[in-house]
C-alpha cells in the first residue's frame, strides 16, 4: 500500500532531479493567462509563436475591442484558432465582469474560484488548475497525464481519471510552499517528457 509519504518522497524526488523550472513567471499575469488558452492541444513551440503574435495586444482592453477575425488570424499558428479565439474572448468577457482585478479573488476560496472559472467556454479541469496554481497563487495538484501515466508505472492508483488523482493528491498540496507546489507540476511534465523519449528509463531514483 503506497502512502502519502511514499507520494511526496516522488514528487520531490522529482523537483531535485530536475531542478526549478520557473514555468507561468511573466510580469503581465494575462499574458501567461491567455498562453494558457493557446497551449491546449499543441506544442510549447507553436503556442509561443500566437502568443508573440498578440504581444501588442495583451491588454484586457485590446483584447476586448480587437476583431474576432483578426484574433483568428494572429493565434492561427497554435492551431484550432477559431475555437481557442472565442476562449480567449470568453475569459476576457469573464475577467471584466468580475471588474478585471485579480485582487478581487483574494476572498474566493480555492474551491469557489474553480467552479467559475470552469464557467468559462474552453476552460477545462486541468486548465481551470493551472489557472488557480499559476495565476492566481492557490496550491492544487495537476492530475494531467503526465501525472497519471507515471504514478501509475510506478504502482499507485491505478488511477483512471484526472479527477480522481487529483482527488488522492490534493490534501498534499496544503502544507508546502507555493513555489514548491508549482514546481511539482512543471517537475512532472518535464520528466514525463523524457519518458516518452526513452520508455526504458531507470524510474527507481524516484522512489528511493
Amino acid at each position: 500500500m503506497k502512502t502519502d509519504r511514499d507520494k511526496l518522497q516522488v514528487l520531490n524526488n522529482l523537483v531535485e532531479h530536475y531542478g526549478f523550472q520557473y514555468w507561468w513567471e511573466d510580469e503581465n499575469r494575462l499574458s501567461d493567462w491567455v498562453s494558457m488558452i493557446l497551449i491546449q492541444q499543441t506544442t510549447e513551440k507553436n503556442a509561443h509563436k500566437a502568443l508573440g503574435n498578440l504581444g501588442p495586444y495583451l491588454t484586457v482592453e485590446s483584447l476586448l475591442e480587437i476583431e474576432l477575425e483578426t484574433l483568428q488570424e494572429l493565434i492561427r499558428p497554435a492551431g484550432f484558432f477559431k475555437q481557442k479565439s472565442s476562449y480567449i474572448k470568453a475569459l476576457i468577457d469573464w475577467f471584466i465582469s468580475h471588474d478585471s482585478d485579480f485582487d478581487k479573488f483574494r476572498t474566493y476560496s480555492t474551491d469557489a474560484l474553480r467552479k467559475e472559472l470552469l464557467t468559462i467556454k474552453g476552460v477545462g479541469s486541468e486548465t481551470a488548475d493551472a489557472m488557480l496554481l499559476y495565476i492566481f497563487e492557490r496550491n492544487v495538484f495537476i492530475a494531467d497525464q503526465y501525472a497519471i501515466r507515471l504514478f501509475n508505472r510506478l504502482g499507485f492508483g491505478p488511477y483512471k481519471t484526472y479527477e480522481e488523482m487529483r482527488k488522492d493528491f490534493m490534501h498534499l498540496t496544503e502544507s508546502i510552499p507555493h513555489d514548491l507546489c508549482k514546481e511539482w507540476h512543471a517537475a512532472i511534465d518535464v520528466h514525463g517528457k523524457h519518458f516518452n523519449k526513452d520508455k526504458n528509463m531507470d524510474e527507481t531514483f524516484l522512489c528511493s
